[in-house]
């Protein structure tokens, strides 16, 4: 048995962990962990993000010629990223996000994976990183046709089928977006999903071309496509829902689907604010690649939603609990008894201590799990291989 007691910080409270879990009572061979001067709170949740991007903040090159749309900056910029990963440029991308992120108060990392030429794999190596550096991480591969046709699509939902569950990994089921797979593969992502008990993760309606797409092939928008081929298990997570009407954020919620929101990533790819995501009551937060410090993604939604005249978008970072509590089994309130042990302490609002499932990651502002300089340099070498590889796509 593994017990730890964090606190009592500078209000009094105190957080007793035991085997990962939050518990009301302390062992008397508990560990201890002083905060006198801090602020005890739950860890934060990123509810869809893209570790493989990790290494963007090392000088990614521009996108060439400059895109005029939201599929043309997948053309020209993530999609040669994704084809130009390989083993080496994953493994240093995913260290280097998962570091930071755990610096910033970040405790799970909910990721949407795709590496075309590195399939079978790839999410070994994301859980790698996630174990050793102590995070807790819902991870999948984003099935897609778009460079292999069906092959590359079965190949996607196998590598999710290889995810084992651990104390800190689940497996998810993932379809990079509809307008990329064809009906079988949705309909097979599904199927997958139920079998192994688990939810899809897709990005829904992220831009007007997955709209129209939807309804060249039949259906009144992605989010009936999806339904229609029986692919959205209750808490399926559905990203960006920039384009969905508000009827279609309430059949989302009746359907048990969490939709996030990633404000910075939605800003920065013009593809619009996502003003109907109120009508539902499982919304979370997510940074769709962009750096998981989850208060300056909820500072871009404050400012976004005061400028979209947007009522309904305060507790997103919150809800995010709920939808990680549904994938473990865990109670949805944080910080309850047999909640999940993820804790933050801050201290003059800095991030001093953090503990996920029990094991302290993050001691007096410094990774556990790694050096983060090391970290850093590695990543950037790293970095200079991939700018190459892109380069020659």
């Amino acid at each position: 048995m593994t017990a730890l007691v964090i606190g009592p910080d500078r209000h009094g409270f105190s957080v007793v962990i035991v085997n990962g879990r939050v518990s009301l009572r302390v062992p008397p061979d508990a560990e201890f962990l002083p905060c006198p001067d801090g602020e005890i709170a739950p860890g934060a949740v990123n509810a869809h993000t893209h570790l493989y991007s990790g290494l963007a903040p090392y000088g990614i090159p521009p996108a060439s010629p400059r895109p005029e749309n939201f599929i043309q900056i997948l053309e020209r910029l993530w999609w040669r990223l994704d084809r130009a990963l390989d083993g080496p440029s994953l493994a240093a991308a995913a260290t280097d996000y998962i570091a930071h992120a755990l610096l910033s108060g970040t405790t799970t990392l909910v990721d949407h994976h795709e590496s075309p030429n590195l399939i079978p794999g790839s999410l070994g190596i994301l859980a790698d990183a996630c174990e050793r550096l102590g995070m807790r991480g819902l991870l999948c591969y984003g099935a897609t046709e778009r460079n292999f046709g069906r092959d590359e699509a079965q190949q996607g939902l196998d590598e999710c089928r290889r995810v084992a569950p651990t104390a800190l990994v689940r497996p998810l089921v993932g379809l990079h977006a509809g307008f990329t797979v064809s009906d079988d593969t949705i309909r097979e992502a599904g199927s997958l999903a139920r079998e192994l008990g688990t939810v899809l993760h897709v990005h829904l309606a992220e831009d007007v071309a997955d709209v129209e797409d939807a309804r060249r092939r039949g259906h009144a928008g992605p989010l009936q496509r999806l339904e229609a081929l029986d692919a959205l298990p209750p808490g399926s997570i559905l990203a960006h829902g920039v384009h969905l009407l508000a009827s279609e954020v309430q059949r989302a919620d009746r359907l048990g689907c969490w939709l996030v929101h990633n404000p910075r990533s939605n800003e920065g790819n013009g593809v619009g604010y996502a003003a109907n995501l109120g009508a539902s009551s499982r919304v979370a937060l997510g940074t769709d690649g962009w750096p998981a410090d989850m208060a300056a993604e909820r500072a871009a939604l404050e400012r976004l939603a005061t400028q979209n005249g947007d009522t309904m978008a305060a507790g997103r970072l919150e809800a995010g609990y709920r939808l990680i509590a549904e994938r473990f089994a865990a109670p949805p309130q944080p910080l309850a008894p047999r909640a999940l042990g993820d804790v933050v302490v801050r201290e003059n609002g800095l991030v001093r201590h953090v503990v996920v499932n029990g094991r302290v990651v993050v001691r007096d502002g410094h990774l556990t799990g790694g050096d983060l300089t090391v970290i850093n340099a590695h990543a950037h070498r790293q970095a200079g291989r991939l700018w190459m590889r892109m380069e020659q796509l």
